[in-house]
Parts: C-alpha cells; sequence; structure tokens
C-alpha cells in the first residue's frame, strides 16, 4: 500500500533529494515508533521542517488525500468499527463506524467494516466501483454477508475481496458467508486468519487456516502482534504464516 512517486521515499535520505518545504514521516505501527524518530532525525538534516505521524502516534483520521500515505487508487468511505474485539486497536482509535459522504474515488476500498454503514452508503460505493475491478481489502465481517450484499456484487467486477476468520466460532459464519458469494472462485475470495493469538498452538492454527481452504476461500495468515511490543516468533510460526499467504504456497500444499 505505499505509495508511489518521485517525492515518496521509504527509509534514510538518499544521495538525490528533491527540493520540498517540508517531509512527513508515516508511521503505520507503535513498534516503528523509535525507527521513526531515527528517521525524523535523519531527515531534519537537510530539510527545515519534518513532522512525524500517523496511526502509530494516534494521529486522528481527519480526511484523506488520495496518494498520500498510501498508494493511489486506496480509498476510505467510512472510519471505525462497532465491533469491539480484544486484539484489534481500531475503535479505540478511530471510534464507532462513521460514513464518509463525500469519499475519494478509488477502486480498493481499505474500510474497516464497510458492511456495518447504512444501505444507501454501501450502494453508493458500489456505484462507484462498478467501471472498475474492485478490491475489498479492508476485510467484510463474515455474517453481515447476506443475500442483499451478495445480490449488489454480482454487479461488480471484482478483482479480490477479503472476509476474516479470526477465531474458531468465525468459521461458521464465514462458510455461510462463502456459500452467497460462491459466484467468486477462490483465487478472487480471500480471508484474513489471525494467528498465534491467546495462547493457540501452531497445531491448532494450521487447522483453522486448512479448513478456510476447505470452505473455499484462500487464507491470509496474519500472526498477532501485540500494541505494545513487538513479538519475534520463531521460525515454525513464520514458516506457518509465509506458507498460508501466498497462494503458489497454498495451492502446491493442498495439491491444487
Amino acid at each position: 500500500m505505499t505509495p508511489r512517486g518521485p517525492l515518496v521515499f521509504v527509509g534514510d535520505p538518499p544521495l538525490w533529494r528533491p527540493k520540498a518545504d517540508e517531509v512527513h514521516i508515516s508511521v503505520c505501527f507503535t513498534w516503528d515508533i523509535e525507527e521513526g524518530r531515527r528517521l525524523q532525525g535523519a531527515w531534519q538534516q537537510y530539510y527545515p521542517i519534518v513532522r512525524l505521524g500517523g496511526p502509530a502516534l494516534g494521529n486522528p483520521p481527519n480526511g484523506f488525500v488520495p496518494g498520500m500515505y498510501v498508494r493511489h487508487g486506496v480509498t476510505f468511505t467510512t472510519v471505525g468499527c462497532n465491533n469491539g474485539c480484544p486484539w484489534c486497536l481500531v475503535p479505540g482509535k478511530e471510534g464507532r463506524l462513521r460514513e464518509i459522504n463525500d469519499f475519494a474515488a478509488g477502486y480498493i476500498v481499505q474500510d474497516n467494516n464497510l458492511l456495518q454503514a447504512s444501505r444507501s452508503h454501501i450502494r453508493k460505493v458500489f456505484a462507484m466501483l462498478r467501471p472498475r475491478a474492485a478490491v475489498f481489502s479492508g476485510g467484510f465481517q463474515s455474517n453481515l454477508v447476506d443475500d442483499w450484499v451478495a445480490e449488489e456484487m454480482r454487479g461488480l467486477r471484482i478483482s479480490q475481496l477479503f472476509l476474516a476468520a479470526d477465531t474458531e466460532a468465525a468459521l461458521n459464519p464465514l462458510a455461510k458467508a462463502i456459500k452467497k458469494l460462491s459466484f467468486l472462485p477462490r483465487r478472487k475470495l480471500r480471508c484474513y486468519v489471525l494467528i498465534a493469538y491467546d495462547g493457540e498452538t501452531l497445531e491448532q492454527a494450521e487447522a483453522r487456516l486448512r479448513r478456510v481452504w476447505e470452505l473455499g476461500a484462500m487464507p491470509f495468515a496474519q500472526l498477532y502482534q501485540p500494541p505494545d511490543h513487538y513479538v519475534e516468533y520463531d521460525c515454525e510460526w513464520k514458516r506457518l504464516a509465509r506458507t498460508w499467504m501466498r497462494p503458489a504456497a497454498m495451492k502446491a500444499l493442498m495439491g491444487q
């Protein structure tokens, strides 16, 4: 999701540096704050104003400019979420779900929980997407995928749609959602799967990932990271996550 362009840089200042009045350093994850501060010092050697911000610093989402901090094509049509999942920081940082009436056009919808919005808002989002091959990368809440949502989505060109199954209890709603979205092939129907949370074992995580595959979606494994520090997982956990986030690796493992 990193933006692209001649004024976008990752890491330290390069040898060739463009003219600019300000430099903005955006930090997504709390465990990168220290690196963000180091980079702020590095860029301050060449630019008078270097601002440090981003989700990790608790900056509220006050508007969205396409192509700034995230790549062109990404849009947010809502912020926040009404759920209170214990592993998720969104409600604490963004509050309850709020619709953005004048959202920017885009084809990658990164909303935390679009299906919690009103049907009139969802229709507005879908209408914007009709000329494009849409990507719903924010993730749909499985138990909100009803017949109305499925029928509305039949009229869209969909490149990828993400669901979520972060717990064992989420598998039944996921199965029902996949059935309603059966017009999408597995390669287009992805599923975020949080693993290694709350004492989950390697075996339990792999069993849940395999179950998601068997239900008809392609898993995208996500190793849990707490908000206050970074967990360095061992090679077995890393291997499991790598396998179950790469389509080619999953297909080879499952004999597809």
